[in-house]
């Protein structure tokens, strides 16, 4: 028995809306509809271009067709219709629900009586196209903030902090004047649920970028008091009170954690915050004298703030919790018997926003911003983030000044690399990567005539580099080698064509020799320092200073031994020697096994273990390699 057309229409139907479900579901319903009609069936603009059509090359003359067919449709003001279009083959057409005006057009169909089914399928082709333009939108619009964003971070790269405010203030959040750098490594498609959450935990406070070099890596500048690093806690924040930073008292070479807090000699501890009623400090203990327990932060569950004094009427003091039967604040303790508050606790509780838990972790913070869940008690962000994505690496920076961000970034780089090999996939910056002090007045002086001939360079061309152009390419070059053109947004041959020029210009040969570029990354780190200008006025006129007398101060000496002394203290398998080696062959490690007699992977491991030993990347970009070498050229062992 044949089915009858109520049948066949409720299948046609149960077909489009299975279809719609799937990726890419206009182009599958209009495969379909091309298949069910034995026509080719389009999706056209109104004016008469082909938006949209089944796998496969369009065919011209369908586009030609469907063209003369929606002007025709236009000019009668009709919403369908079926037209004869070129070729003497009829175009049916219908308008779909949308702006602007989409129509749906099928060609010379097999069935010239399938107007019923191709008005049930316009309205589930209207509702899908729409979606899918709303996607391209959304995609549109995230990729432009992407690249704003990203446009703000180069600016703080290359030091133009008013410019990259100014951007930052208009997308928003606004730059924070305080950081840490956090850089996750992670498999690229997790990015964006990484940042998500990165977001929320930073109360959108955070500046987050996916990183233009590499494409596995996302790049967070986050306010200090919202993302401590390997567990440090709110007390090391900024008092809001004070305006100060409190000291952590902490190495921060390795993820540590605070060390608990302790209350002061009379038995209170002040809060971080003064109370908005009082203006008092309400202590963050018990007092043992007076049995009273001022709370020091919004209740987690309530977000009510308990009073600092005992209630008036009964003398009791609310704790900061409400009682889960009555909805009234108990005291402290409430006795099992009466119901009643002691006057004294037995036992003093600390606080959760300064107890520093058993295992050394960050104390607990609110709930974010934003919504969904809070973060887990006692939970770092960098904590959080390894457990969010098991796979990823996370490196933080040291607390800076938001004009130090190239510092900070290089600092969570060599986090980084510890991270890789440690097994709570996270470290935070120990180190000090200030090489400022190893140069006296004269110093600045050989960096700027080091420099000089960039600084002067007067392009030919109105379109080539100038001065400033060429240094920030000279500066993303030491940085990133050859991933300086995705971070410079050039073409590699034309990166390429400007470290050749960056050659001819300085005289030394910063393109291959592991020694000029060490030249050139300390010249262009000593020329960009906040103290070069006075440096350079209280610099004598002495003749042409070199690099060897840079490197031959007392200051430059002590500051060589500091960098040297981790590896000197290594195994010799992780030593200076294998550094030493790897350096000489400028950084090449191909010809640094060869040197050492050893495997290509053998070479790497050892440099890995140097980098454990160091706290610094080696093998990745930006690499310590630079310091390493001025060092051992100071001490004269390279």
């Amino acid at each position: 028995m044949p089915a009858s057309p109520s049948d066949l229409r409720a299948d046609d139907i149960l077909a489009l809306a299975r279809l719609s479900t799937r990726p890419g579901a206009v182009r599958a319903m209009l495969g379909w509809l091309t298949r069910r009609t034995g026509g080719p069936a389009v999706l056209v603009g109104d004016t008469g271009r082909v938006l949209a059509g089944p796998e496969g090359e369009r065919d011209p003359a369908v586009a030609r067709a469907t063209a003369d067919a929606v002007a025709e449709l236009r000019r009668r003001g009709a919403p369908s219709a079926v037209l004869g279009g070129a070729e003497g083959r009829p175009v049916h057409l219908i308008a779909l629900d949308t702006d602007p005006r989409t129509y749906l057009a099928v060609v010379g169909p097999d069935d010239p009586h399938c107007g019923t089914l191709l008005a049930d399928a316009a309205r589930t082709l209207a509702l899908c196209w729409r979606l899918e333009q709303a996607e391209r939108a959304r995609r549109r619009i995230e990729s432009a903030e992407g690249h704003s964003r990203e446009a703000v971070l180069h600016l703080l790269m290359v030091g133009s902090v008013p410019a990259a405010q100014r951007i930052a203030g208009a997308l928003r959040p606004a730059l924070p004047g305080v950081i840490q750098v956090y850089v996750i490594e992670c498999p690229q498609p997790r990015r964006r649920e990484i940042a998500r959450r990165i977001d929320r935990e930073a109360g959108g406070g955070a500046w987050i970028v996916p990183c233009p070099v590499r494409p596995n890596h996302v790049i967070a500048l986050v306010p200090p008091e919202t993302g401590p690093p390997g567990g440090t806690g709110p007390a090391d924040a900024t008092d809001p009170a004070t305006g100060t930073e409190a000291s952590t008292g902490t190495d921060a070479s390795t993820v540590t954690g605070p060390a608990p807090t302790t209350a002061p000699t009379d038995g209170t501890h002040p809060a971080a915050e003064t109370h908005p009623a009082t203006g008092t400090h309400p202590a963050a203990e018990t007092h043992p004298a007076t049995g009273t327990h001022p709370a020091t932060e919004t209740h987690p569950a309530t977000g009510t703030h308990p009073a600092t004094e005992t209630h008036p009427a009964t003398g009791t003091h609310p704790a900061t919790e409400t009682h889960p039967a009555t909805g009234t604040h108990p005291a402290t303790e409430t006795h099992p018997a009466t119901g009643t508050a002691p006057t004294t606790p037995a036992t003093p509780a600390t606080p959760a926003a300064v107890r520093a838990p058993a295992d050394g972790t960050a104390p607990a913070t609110p709930a974010a911003v934003g919504g969904g869940p809070p973060r887990p008690p006692h939970v770092s962000l960098d904590r959080l983030i390894v457990r969010l994505v098991p796979e990823s690496r996370v490196g933080v920076s040291e607390r800076v000044a938001l004009r130090d961000t190239p510092t900070a970034y290089e600092q969570a780089i060599h986090a980084l690399a510890v991270a890789r090999n440690a097994p709570e996939r996270r470290a935070a910056f120990g180190g000090d990567l200030d090489v400022t002090v190893l140069a006296g007045p004269a110093g600045y002086r050989w960096a700027s005539e080091l420099l000089a001939p960039c600084l002067r360079y007067a392009p030919a061309r109105r379109a080539d580099p100038g001065p400033q152009e060429l240094l920030g390419t000279l500066g993303s070059w030491l940085s990133f080698g050859g991933a300086a053109s995705r971070h410079l947004k050039i073409h590699r041959n034309t990166l390429a064509a400007r470290v050749r020029h960056l050659d001819e210009l300085l005289g030394v040969p910063v393109s291959r020799s592991l020694a000029a570029q060490s030249a050139a990354w300390l010249a262009l780190r000593l020329y960009t320092a906040p103290q070069a200008a006075a440096a350079l006025a209280q610099a004598p006129p002495e003749p042409t200073v070199t690099l060897e007398a840079v490197l031959g101060t007392p200051a430059a000496g002590t500051w060589a031994r500091a960098q040297l002394r981790p590896l000197e203290q290594a195994g010799p398998a992780t030593g200076l020697e294998t550094v030493r080696t790897w350096l000489r062959a400028d950084a090449r490690l191909p010809a640094a096994a060869a040197a050492l007699g050893i495997s290509l992977p053998g070479a790497r491991k050892r440099l890995t273990r140097a980098e454990d030993a160091l706290g610094r990347s080696l093998l990745t970009a930006p690499s310590a390699k630079y310091e390493l070498w001025l060092a051992m050229r100071a001490l004269g062992s390279l």
